[in-house]
């Protein structure tokens, strides 16, 4: 492909998830990535996966992308500032003061190096997971730093653009603190609630349902990586969590004594602000908005959820979000169908009409 804003040669160290990701998106657009890796196993895996090169004696590249674990970030960097004098250097690490402060303190050039975060992954990493579409459509945060201008940082942002991916200039403080809120603190509440399932009965798991999935997901991460992931963003993560902590406590206080008076209230309003924080997250395209939610029950036969969605399109209306639920022990599904409120009860009158059966509609 010749559609692409880079011209020169990329440098990739780190043949994890997110580095073959990106070796596999450059490779497609014809970018000359050279893939580097401490594991030379780790480095062939991704290569024989199509995710770029070995090195070479007289490699220059214009930029280098490094991704490695947390811990020695700061050390990689350094190290590819000095091997290759008039590259930018970037990493992908999801926490910016620390490598930064570090750079600083060794007297590295961070004139040609600035941070930086893709907004993607996941649970399991590995060049085995990558993905050429990985960044498509995720934010991209750029952390800008006083030591770098912006023309000089522009092969970043032309590496964003692509892979697909939206760039977001952050200073570093500003990114650990926003991943702090929307990505660490959650990692350890989702870890620390999927903990309580260690001690439950075969019967109570057996009939868990989507919400307890949903909300234990990113659980399955991968315990060292974040371990360090969350100790170089701890303050950040701190202040996160204690205002929870006083909320539980809160809650808890309340189902202790629940004919207390203002107990339920407690409860109800814990839920309640529940909602205002939910209704502030970006829906589709990035747009505000709350949508109402069909539910439809789906036989568990092979071209059900292909006719439903031709279905819906054949009335006109557009779906914001698809979510798939099994029934435990039966052979029916639930689509929940997000759509824009004034579409919801044409729909659900025409599914209906179709055969369809809608069990709730909620906003």
């Amino acid at each position: 492909m010749t559609d692409r804003r880079l011209a020169e040669s990329v440098r990739v160290v780190g043949s994890g998830l997110l580095g073959t990701s990106i070796g596999l998106a450059l490779t497609k657009r014809g970018v000359d990535v050279v893939l580097d890796d401490a594991s030379p196993s780790a480095r062939r895996l991704a290569i024989d996966y199509g995710a770029g090169r070995a090195p070479a004696p007289g490699d220059a590249p214009g930029l280098i992308v490094v991704a490695v674990p947390p811990d020695v970030i700061a050390r990689v960097v350094a190290a590819e500032l000095a091997a290759y004098p008039d590259a930018l250097v970037t990493d992908v690490a999801s926490v910016k003061r620390a490598p930064l402060d570090e750079l600083v303190a060794a007297g590295a050039d961070v004139s040609r190096y600035i941070g930086s975060h893709p907004m993607a992954g996941r649970e399991r990493g590995g060049a085995v997971s990558a993905r050429a579409d990985l960044f498509v459509g995720r934010p991209w945060i750029i952390a800008g730093h006083d030591g770098i201008s912006y023309r000089r940082a522009a092969a970043l942002e032309d590496l964003i653009l692509d892979l697909g991916a939206t760039p977001i200039e952050m200073d570093v403080e500003a990114h650990d603190a926003s991943v702090a809120l929307v990505s660490h603190a959650p990692q350890l509440i989702a870890s620390l609630l999927a903990t309580r399932l260690t001690g439950g009965s075969d019967e109570a798991l057996a009939i868990a349902g989507q919400g307890l999935r949903d909300t234990t997901r990113i659980a399955a991460s991968d315990p060292v990586l974040w371990g360090q992931i969350l100790s170089a963003n701890a303050d950040a993560i701190a202040a996160v969590l204690r205002p929870l902590r006083d909320d539980l406590d809160a809650v808890i206080g309340a189902l202790a004594d629940i004919d207390a008076p203002g107990a339920r209230r407690t409860l109800v309003e814990a839920v309640a602000e529940g909602n205002v924080g939910v209704g502030r997250l970006p829906g589709k395209h990035g747009h505000s908005g709350r949508y109402t939610t069909l539910t439809i029950k789906i036989d568990d036969r092979p071209g059900q959820i292909g006719r439903l969605l031709t279905e819906i399109g054949e009335e006109g209306v557009n779906m914001e979000d698809l979510r798939l639920e099994h029934s435990p022990e039966a052979e029916v599904g639930f689509a929940e169908i997000a759509v824009v409120p004034e579409a919801a009860g044409r729909l659900a009158d025409a599914l209906t009409a179709r055969g369809w059966t809608i069990m709730e509609a909620e906003r």
